[in-house]
């Protein structure tokens, strides 16, 4: 197996509460108390001189925490927080979306008032990318009464859109919210951020708190800018070991998931650390803690480093505050991965943690691919489906539908040359391929939506899939069947027509 687990010592997580047993799991993963935990490979990465921290945060470490926990500490102006407290935690930045947006405006106006003011309208950032190319009147409808909100209280962030027949004459217009947020500059490090959508999660790459709440939460934070959150106890991923040529963050994500189930991180921070976690680009890190909700977790977080500061240079005005578990802190459970063992995987019908190798499912035909989505919808994902191929030099056997993220996503694939191409772009290596042109930025079919939706399972079909959820109807028709996967597997298998595993054309 290419995970091992940490011996249990006989501390206790909290007084007088047993840990967390599961037979369940691998029988490389033994179950353990929580530890000092000292990562061989593991350096905490210092940010630039800013303002000085709170106690939380600095001085001689009398109470050891968590990255979340300080974050929290932190928000509720608290010297210490220990999991399952609960406590009022300030937002730093609210977050909703065409789908639930008018539910939380509803919300704040009925327990607010209908002349109500928001707390901060810098704070409030409202992203339409759900359901929008579609001729749904309703679904129009809800873009409608996010735009009259956002005039009526002077909203700074609306990403609005109003011509549907093109999307690049929507300047602000961007796509998929947790992208957006990133690109926008909206995840900062050290801060809290909630949003109407589970797979807000997302940011926690930024070494955010970043969490999923539902309207009626965000409609209060919409008009008081605080919530009570309770305080997770963290579970921490160690990976370590160079990442080999045929994988990505995606086979990670879905390792760990087969590993500890679909509810193996119910109400639990998932922390990813380790040399392989330091080694990826940020894009890679959002895919890790983007599926975070898929095992459970209230969030997923890696620590900032120069990776992260970065990326954010030129995004944001706005100063931020690392801050970094301690040595010391207490972690509810530990797995380790040597990541250069591992191998493709996908997630088989109808659950994120019935996870298979991909070269197990080699027999399993297919009747399309997708590529998009917040969580394999970005620049880099698009560009790992070309590096195949571009490797490959054949054309798809099954229709392969592409949807960028957001407008950047979709100016990189007509921008940006592939390594190794000979300067061709994204788009170019995909028209000789034989795939669909790359579809207008948005959720597209990830969510299903109306029937008119872009590259929508209104047949039975068996897809493979970049996205984040294979249940039922997920992408539409309830009897569709879908494989999660990377962008390697999902272009793999648009060549063959069969589940594959990228190694066929990765060497």
């Amino acid at each position: 197996m290419a995970s091992s687990a940490v011996a249990p010592t006989s501390s206790p997580f909290v007084k007088g509460e047993e840990f967390l047993h599961s037979s369940s799991l691998s029988s490389s993963f033994c179950n353990q108390r929580c530890r000092k935990i000292t990562p061989k490979v593991v350096a905490s990465v210092m940010a630039p001189p800013q303002t000085q921290r709170p106690p939380s945060t600095t001085g001689s470490v009398k109470n050891a925490m968590t990255m979340t926990e300080k974050i929290l500490a932190r928000a509720s102006e608290r010297s210490r927080l220990e999991p399952g407290e609960n406590v009022w935690v300030n937002v730093d930045v609210l977050m909703t979306h065409d789908v639930c947006g008018p539910g939380t405006i509803g919300i704040f106006k009925r327990e607010f008032g209908l002349d109500a003011k928001v707390w901060d309208r810098e704070k409030i950032v409202i992203i339409p990318d759900h359901y929008i190319f579609t001729s749904d009147e309703r679904a129009n409808r809800n873009v409608d009464i996010l735009r009259d909100f956002c005039m009526e209280q002077n909203i700074k962030y609306f990403y609005d859109i109003k011509d549907l027949s093109n999307f690049r004459v929507n300047p602000d217009y961007k796509g998929v919210c947790h992208v957006a947020l990133a690109q926008e500059g909206h995840c900062r490090p050290g801060e809290v951020l909630l949003g109407t959508d589970s797979h807000t999660c997302n940011a926690g790459a930024f070494g955010q708190f970043a969490t999923g709440i539902g309207n009626t939460d965000a409609g209060f934070v919409m008009g008081a800018g605080k919530l009570l959150l309770k305080v997770p106890p963290t579970l921490r991923f160690i990976m370590d070991g160079e990442m080999p040529n045929y994988l990505l963050a995606k086979d990670l994500i879905l390792q760990i998931i087969g590993e500890i189930s679909v509810a193996g991180a119910t109400y639990r921070s998932m922390e990813f650390v380790g040399s392989t976690v330091e080694s990826l680009n940020m894009e890679e890190r959002m895919t890790l803690c983007n599926m975070v909700i898929e095992a459970g977790g209230k969030n997923g977080v890696v620590q900032a480093d120069q990776t992260t500061f970065k990326y954010l240079e030129d995004k944001t005005p706005l100063s931020y505050e690392p801050v970094y578990s301690d040595e010391q802190a207490r972690f509810l459970q530990e797995y380790r991965f040597n990541v250069s063992k591992l191998e493709p995987v996908v997630a088989k019908p109808h659950s994120p943690d019935n996870r298979a190798l991909a070269r197990e499912c080699k027999d399993v035909k297919i009747d399309r691919v997708y590529i998009g989505s917040c969580t394999g919808g970005k620049t880099e994902d698009f560009m790992a489906a070309a590096k195949v191929f571009l490797a490959s030099g054949k054309k798809v056997k099954v229709p392969t539908f592409l949807v960028p993220a957001t407008q950047k996503v979709w100016m990189d694939v007509y921008s940006l040359p592939v390594p190794g191409s000979g300067d061709k772009t994204c788009s170019q290596i995909f028209e000789e391929a034989g795939c669909d042109t790359p579809a207008s930025p948005s959720c597209g079919a990830c969510l299903g939506g109306p029937r008119d939706t872009y590259a929508r399972m209104n047949e039975p079909q068996v897809c493979v899939s970049t996205t984040n959820r294979n249940f039922h109807g997920r992408m539409g028709h309830k009897e569709g069947q879908i494989y999660l996967a990377s962008p390697y597997t999902a272009a793999a298998s648009a060549l063959t027509g069969f589940v594959t595993d990228p190694r066929e054309f990765l060497q």
